[in-house]
Order: C-alpha cells, then structure tokens, then sequence
C-alpha cells in the first residue's frame, strides 16, 4: 500500500480520450514569385516561429501538459499550400489557428477556411510592407464568409527586422489562444449526470441543444443507483479506498455538530457514514475517467468511465433523504489534491446544476484554477450589518457584500491558503506546495451534515475564504427564445470584522464554507451598487474564479456564440472577433446579442 502523504505533486497527463489541442500557426505570404515571395519567406516564417515559441512559453493546459504548435511546412501563397496545411493540421490535432503575415498576401486563397476551428489574425504592423491592409482585407472575407476572425493588430509601426511581439499584441493573441484551446478542449467531452433534478433546480434540468449545439459536447447520464450498487458490490479499488481512509483520518478534522443532541449520530454512525463518502468519492471520479485497476477486477465496462470532462450530482433529496450527502466528495473531487497527491482539479456541480458545471468547465480551463461553487446566498448592506451586528463594514466591503456559500461542496483551495508574494491566491496545481495543500486541509472543518437538510447525514466542508483574492463571478443561464447568455462580476474575496463573520455567518447555516464577495462597481446601471448586481443576478448559483478573467469569459463566449448579459469588464479589455464592429460600436452589449444571433450556435446542426 502507498504511503498516507500529500507531498507528491503527480505528474502531468491526459485523464480523457482524445488527441490534446495543439495551435495552428500559418505564415502567410505573397505568393509572386521572381523576388516578392523570395524576399519575404525568411521574415514570415521566422514571425510564425516566434509566435509558437511565445505560445508555448506562456501558456500551459490545465492537466499540466505543454501547449504544442505546429508550424505550416511551408509559407501559404495560395490556396494549394493552404490545403496543405490544413491537411497538416487535421492529423496533428490542431484545435485553432494563428495565421501571421508582415505584407500582403491573396485573402480568400489563404485563410483558414475550418468553421469550427477558432482563428485569428496577426497582421505585422510594418511599414515596409502592407500586412495591415491583408489583414483588414481577410477580416472582410472571414466575415463575408461567415468565419469570424480575431483581429490582431500592433498599435506601433515596427521596424521589418524588429522580432520583438509587442506587448499589445502579447495581450491578444494570449487571449485569443486560452479561449481557443477551451473551446478545443471541450469538443466531443461529456457532461456527465449522476441522477437527474434536484430540488426543481433549472440548472439542472439539462438541456441536452445547449451542450450539444454551443459546445460540442455529447450528454450522458446514470441513475444514482448506480453509486449503490457499486458500493453494495465493492466494485472500487479496495487498497486505494484504505489509502484514502487513512488520509481522511490524518487530515480532515471533524467540526462542530449542530444537529441536537438527541439527533445526532452516534460515533459508529459517524464513523460508517465516512466511510461511505470516500467510496462515493471513488466511484463518481471512476464514473467520469474511468479506472484500469476496475479491469483487472473483472469490471471491463466500468472500468472505462464516460469520459466526462465535467459531472453533477443530483444529491437531494432522493439520496440525501436516506444516504450520505454529496459535499465532501465533491470538495475532494473538485480541490487540487487528495490522498493520491497534488493533481489537476476536476469538475463536479453540486445539485447537478450544469449550467454551473459550465461555468466551472470554463473558468477551470481558462485560468487552471480550480473552481468556487456556491450559493449567491445573501446581500448585506451596510445598514443591514450595522443594525444586526453593532458593528460597519469598512474597506472594499463598507459598500455592502455579498454571501456566497454552498452547502459543504466548495473547493478546498478556496480557502485562499495558497499564497504567492505573501498573497492569499489560487494556483495551478503544479505550483501548489505541499504545505499550501496542508494549510487548505488545516483551515477547513468537516462538519456533521446538517440532518434538518440531508437526513442521510454527511459531512460538510467548513471554511472561510481569505479575503483580498481579485476573483470573478460567473454564470450562464438559459432564456426561453433566447438561448443561453452568461453574466460576469470582477471583484473580491474580502476580509470583514471575524465579529460581523461569526454573527452573520451564525444566522444561515455556520456549517458551509463562507466567501465575502464584493463586485467591482462601475456607478453605473446595474454595476452602480451591490445591491443591484446581487439582484440582476440570473440563478441561486454562481462560481467564483481566481483572477480578474472576465475578458477571456468574454473572449470564450463569442467564440461560441453566447451573448454576455452583464459585465464590469472595462470596455478597453474585451476582445471579440473583428465581425462584431458590423453589429454595432456604441453598445457593445447589444452588438454582441446580435452577432450571436446572426452567427448561430457554433456546432448547430441544420
């Protein structure tokens, strides 16, 4: 049996079926030969080169991995060598494209004409040679066509032999490469449902055309059945299972219990219901990735899993009314470690809420993050504070916060003990240290579930966040004869008095992790107090990101053509395809529903 330890940081790799996105670079050219072409070959190709070294160097996939580019063989003069690389393209992987000239070259007889494929263009902002006016021509056949392109365009004239990429153009093609490899990502993954509808949540009534048409994804379900028999007929890895019994008992502390005495479970009881949620833990991780130690126990079919890049658990109340609830499995599942190590988060929505698990899916692979699942539980004003408590709010929260919590399921790095420069932060799992991963564990309490709520008993994770994280708020709802629209709120985790905490936190259920979110406030429309931010908000639940990302939610979701109903994103940071401008340059908001609409659904079928 391996050691109980925390201190091993497992090695990237590829968890799903499926070749890994890789980056298209295409380097356009001049195609006249006799001394055009000739002069340009070794400046173009040499711009594609460097566009892959900066990809590769600054961007990484959120299993661990290294993005990878793969460069055309040759500069694209026409539409021969066009094809070319597209046929490259198809057997390397390819999930984008980045097409880069420094002159001009012929538009239609070189774009990247995939329609799935996301693209983008960056035209060398030289005045030797004309790859602007390429670029502003092929932008026009891209949107023509219908194949929206992202422009990139260097504010500053550089010099031919200048091979620095400037740093506006850095911001883009980031950006531009992050969305790219998501959408990449998700295609042909599964959303997994482990039961159906809890609680006649929406969210989780799964509306198989959203995943299907907007992402690319296929929809599987099982019946929470399916976690009984698994469990009744031990059809999980045994000596992993004492791994993790061991590891919860090393390092997840038993909290407060506040179900009255005469209704609490006993030690036996206790002790019987942790054993349960580790082997729950088990088999939904087994459900969604599979596991080849299944095989060798004579299990080939579970042994494959559904290849789930994202799952939800119904819970409530069909299984929480008789067995264990679902929070620790899901703050296990969806943290940056357990008992096999430090490793790549996964995606599990509490409720099955999966218009959630999609906001999750994407902060996840945007940022390498894990992912905050919660509650937009409570507004608090100021007034509100000081009359309950006594006491006021000072600092980013003196304008009013926000309570966000869940019940138990929250991601353990959300605890905010991760830290870098002495900052309370979240990180990709390949740079946690193992003592961050141990503050997480050491700042979180496993409270005996609250019995009014999941009579099956369970075990709640308790924590509070530490406060000044810039994170972001997000979440995508589904309107009838709209479709689906996402809204975002930057802001923070905050700090407040622990006396303000412990009284307000006292008055819904003390047992749950606990994060003050704050959003930052433009003084305008629906951003102009908290108040109104908490009330335009679309569903009872959100997911906190770590970061200030919502310009690549942004960016993501015009690539997939779901409008963003509200944002505090500065306008100088958001980033869509150059055919936007067409729908309209004054209300952005407003283009942005329309372009959606003209362009349809990405993966639509007719």
């Amino acid at each position: 049996m391996s050691e109980v330890t925390i201190s091993k940081t497992m090695e990237p790799h590829q968890r799903l079926i499926g070749l890994q996105p890789k980056v298209g670079i295409r380097p356009v050219i001049d195609g006249r030969e006799g001394g055009v072409r000739e002069s340009m070959e070794n400046q173009t190709m040499n711009m594609a080169k460097r566009a892959a070294e900066f990809v590769s160097a600054n961007v990484t996939h959120a299993n661990g991995l290294p993005v990878e580019c793969v460069i055309a063989d040759t500069c694209i003069g026409g539409v021969a060598e066009s094809a070319q690389a597209a046929t490259k393209f198809e057997e390397e992987g390819v999930g984008l494209t980045l097409t880069v000239t420094p002159c001009w070259c012929y538009g239609s007889e070189t774009m990247d004409m995939d329609p799935l494929r996301p693209k983008a263009i960056w035209g060398f902002n030289g005045s030797e040679r004309p790859g602007a006016v390429y670029l502003a021509a092929t932008k026009a056949a891209h949107d023509q066509k219908g194949l929206p392109v992202f422009s990139i365009y260097g504010s500053e004239v550089q010099d031919k032999d200048d091979e620095t990429i400037p740093e506006d153009v850095q911001e883009k093609i980031l950006r531009f490469v992050k969305a790219g490899l998501t959408v990449a990502q998700i295609k042909g993954k599964s959303y997994l449902s482990i039961g159906s509808v809890s609680m006649g949540i929406a969210g989780s009534m799964i509306q198989q055309d959203f995943f299907e048409d907007y992402l690319g994804m296929r929809c599987e379900s099982v019946d929470m059945s399916e976690l009984t028999r698994r469990i009744e007929e031990e059809i999980y890895d045994k000596e992993e299972f004492e791994l993790a019994m061991q590891w919860v008992q090393l390092y997840c502390e038993e909290g407060e219990d506040i179900n009255p005495a005469d209704k609490q479970f006993s030690r036996e009881q206790k002790d019987k219901i942790w054993e349960t949620v580790v082997k729950m833990t088990l088999i939904i991780r087994d459900l969604m990735v599979g596991n080849p130690s299944l095989e060798d126990m004579g299990y080939g079919e579970e042994a494959l899993g559904h290849n789930a890049i994202a799952s939800g658990f119904q819970g409530q109340r069909q299984w929480t009314d008789h067995f264990p609830n679902g929070d620790f499995s899901e703050a296990i599942l969806n943290s940056s470690f357990d008992w096999n190590g430090i490793r790549q988060a996964y995606i599990v929505a509490t409720e099955n809420d999966t218009l959630n698990a999609v906001c999750m899916l994407f902060g996840h692979l945007l940022t390498n993050r894990a992912q905050i699942f919660g509650d937009i539980r409570t507004y608090w004003s100021p007034d509100s504070v000081k009359r309950v408590t006594g006491k006021e709010l000072t600092g980013r929260a003196s304008n009013g916060i926000i309570h966000f919590l869940n019940s138990g399921s929250a991601t353990l790095d959300g605890t905010g003990r991760q830290t870098k420069n002495g900052d309370p932060v979240m990180k990709p799992y390949w740079e946690i240290e193992p003592e961050e991963a141990e503050a997480c564990l050491e700042a979180t309490r496993w409270c005996p579930a609250n019995q009014e709520y999941f009579r099956g008993g369970g075990f709640s994770s308790q924590f509070l966040t530490k406060g000044e994280m810039p994170v972001t708020m997000t979440r995508i709802n589904i309107i009838k004869g709209l479709g689906p629209v996402l809204q975002i709120a930057e802001g923070f985790a905050v700090n407040i008095d622990p006396d303000i905490h412990e009284t307000l936190n006292r008055r819904t259920d003390p047992t749950w992790p606990t994060t003050w979110f704050v959003p930052n406030l433009t003084g305008t429309d629906v951003f102009k107090d908290v108040y109104s931010v908490m009330n335009n908000w679309g569903a009872n639940h959100g997911v906190l990101s770590y970061g200030h990302v919502g310009d690549e939610f942004i960016t993501l979701s015009s690539m997939l053509r779901i409008p963003v109903a509200m944002h505090n994103v500065p306008r100088e940071r958001v980033y869509r395809p150059s055919a936007w401008a067409a729908y309209g340059t004054k209300d952005l908001e407003s283009a942005d529903f329309r372009a959606c609409k003209g362009f349809g659904p990405l993966y639509e079928k007719s």
